[in-house]
């Protein structure tokens, strides 16, 4: 018999979902602990510097102070991240501060955080499943997520960044937008959902267009949902305002930006939900395609004002950078890559997200020809599916945002593999079922390509791998014990190592990865890259007292090793200026005193 609609977790469901987020909890935690005080909690760039804002909002900076004073040193930079994600993190940190000393505290919260969004990331995928799938796709629903290293890359102890975030709202918007199918109520979280996550960082407008789709195809298929599409329109153009008014002070309601929420993404929500206000108040055209081209004819126009209001949001966030940094920086970071490309240079993290990926879009797409009963809820995961493997496809990094969708279509395809096994056990459908899990358990197939990859001639893989297990120990905590006991001072570095300096130390650093900090980036490149004469200049202008270096950091191999008198090979023979005098002890990193 076919499961009865249930859509609430039992009490056996409950204990089993603590269980194993107790288990994978405690396994990440004691690796992390006992991994040697080589490998650094925090890092990634971001968490670093993420740490360094909590920090610095907790010790009194403003709510909407986004300036990091610290970088750009002696000017400062505007960050343009969300305080959303600051006040949680906020929070442990001072909790744990009232009875550990900082480093122990930042300790707690770097573990902490992430875990405990695990837990919530596994309720998620549960609950999702459940709404998809019903009880009998309960067990992949809730062990896949753990199965993947994408995902679990993400919900490490030192991810205190809001990418873990992100994923979570998108599952929200998911879950909510399936439930509204039966509830209308949850439309309205489905569209402040998919606000905040939008208001937290960009990598979440295929969210917003998603849910927008969803709602707006099920209006289509059924005319009669037409006020969820007024519920979810009101929510997310509301919810969009309040961000912003959350986001920025008062005198910068108006100014447009476009790598944070800002007017130019506001008035894209409010056009949206004005349409799907004006569309709920109207009489529903007859036909199907007459109600899509009518849904699309109003998309089309929302586009284009938003496009003749803020022309220069159309080529992006990065669309006002520097063309060279667009060029030269920008388009170097791998994670930024199309999959295609990540093939070469991340094989088992392009393969690992990728091949679940696809194959749960074949899946949910196979659901939704087989379950005519269940066909909206399944077009619902389809377009979250679709509209987030586009930016995977685009750039590798948005997986992240896909391979959780992916869970309930993996969930239905196990599902239907184990009931044609038990039907005829014999050894096809047997292969069918274990081949099921093995594609989308990520942890096996980056067994194979990883025991694969190995076996080849060094290549582009490989020295990716490379480059970044050897910058570890020059990020690690121990590696500036003698910078930190140094007095504050200015001081010039490789621009990846710039957050964990602020982070690590009392020092104001020239750069750090924040496409916003365009003038210390580019002196950055110049101070290693051109002539020691032009390196002093910029030491002269910026009044910097230190410079300080780490032979591992694959910026220290950068271009300006070709040019004879460039300082980065005078670095590198052991010949700096006479301007600088080594005053490094011991430890990975190299530090130079400006004498100017």
């Amino acid at each position: 018999m076919p499961d009865q609609p249930t859509f609430a977790l039992g009490r056996r469901d409950w204990l089993w979902l603590i269980g194993i987020w107790a288990l994978v909890a405690a396994t990440l935690a004691w690796r992390s602990l006992t991994q040697g005080p080589d490998v650094p909690l925090f890092l990634d760039t971001d968490d670093a510097m993420r740490m360094v804002v909590v920090s610095d909002f907790l010790n009194g900076q403003g709510w909407y102070d986004h300036v990091q004073h610290r970088l750009n040193t002696p000017f400062g930079a505007e960050l343009h991240w969300s305080r959303l994600v600051d006040l949680p993190l906020a929070a442990l940190l001072w909790f744990a501060g009232r009875f550990a000393d900082p480093a122990i505290a930042q300790l707690i919260t770097g573990t902490a955080w992430p875990l405990l969004l695990l837990a919530v990331l596994l309720w998620l995928s549960t609950r999702t499943t459940l709404e998809l799938v019903g009880r009998a796709g309960l067990l992949p629903g809730l062990v896949l997520p753990i199965l993947s290293p994408a995902v679990l890359a993400e919900f490490a102890p030192g991810r205190v960044d809001h990418h873990n975030v992100i994923i979570l709202l998108t599952m929200a918007t998911l879950l909510a937008s399936l439930v509204a199918l039966r509830r209308p109520i949850a439309a309205w979280i489905a569209g402040l959902c998919a606000a905040a996550a939008l208001s937290i960082a960009l990598e979440a407008a295929p969210v917003l267009i998603a849910a927008s789709l969803a709602f707006g195809l099920s209006y289509v298929v059924n005319p009669g949902r037409a006020r969820n599409l007024a519920r979810f329109g009101l929510a997310l153009g509301g919810g969009l305002v309040l961000m912003l008014m959350l986001t920025r002070q008062p005198a910068r309601w108006l100014e447009a930006a476009c790598d944070m929420i800002s007017p130019a993404y506001v008035l894209a929500g409010l056009l949206v939900g004005l349409a799907f206000v004006g569309v709920s108040l109207l009489p529903p055209p007859r036909h199907a395609l007459w109600r899509l081209a009518l849904l699309g004819g109003l998309a089309c126009l929302c586009a284009t004002i938003v496009a003749l209001v803020y022309p220069q949001c159309l080529g992006g966030p990065y669309g006002e950078l520097d063309p060279w940094l667009q060029e030269n920086w920008i388009a170097a970071i791998v994670e930024a890559k199309p999959w295609h490309l990540s093939l070469v240079d991340l094989p088992a993290y392009a393969v690992t997200v990728g091949a679940p990926v696809f194959l749960g879009l074949a899946a949910a797409a196979l659901a939704l020809w087989r379950e005519p009963h269940r066909r909206l809820a399944w077009l619902t995961l389809l377009v979250f599916l679709a509209c987030t493997t586009l930016i995977m496809l685009a750039q590798i990094r948005g997986a992240r945002l896909a391979i959780l969708p992916t869970i309930p279509a993996a969930a239905w395809l196990i599902v239907k593999a184990r009931q044609a096994y038990l039907a005829r056990r014999s050894l096809m459908p047997a292969i069918g079922l274990i081949g099921a899990w093995l594609v989308f358990s990520g942890i096996v197939l980056n067994l194979l390509v990883v025991s694969t990859v190995n076996l080849l001639p060094g290549g582009q893989a490989q020295a990716i791998s490379q480059a970044r297990a050897s910058k570890m120990s020059c990020l690690a905590s121990t590696a500036f014990a003698d910078l930190r006991a140094m007095p504050p001072e200015r001081v010039m570095s490789p621009i990846d190592l710039g957050s964990h300096i602020l982070l690590e130390t009392p020092h104001a650093v020239v750069s750090a990865p924040y496409h916003r900090n365009e003038a210390g980036i580019l002196d950055t490149f110049r101070f290693f890259n051109r002539p020691a004469a032009e390196a002093r200049d910029i030491a002269t202008e910026r009044g910097l007292g230190l410079l300080v270096t780490c032979p591992e950091m694959p910026e220290m191999r950068g271009q300006g090793l070709n040019e004879p008198d460039s300082l980065l090979s005078l670095l590198a023979a052991g010949t700096p200026p006479g301007w600088l005098k080594d005053v490094s002890l011991d430890g990975p990193l190299k530090i130079y005193a400006v004498m100017l």
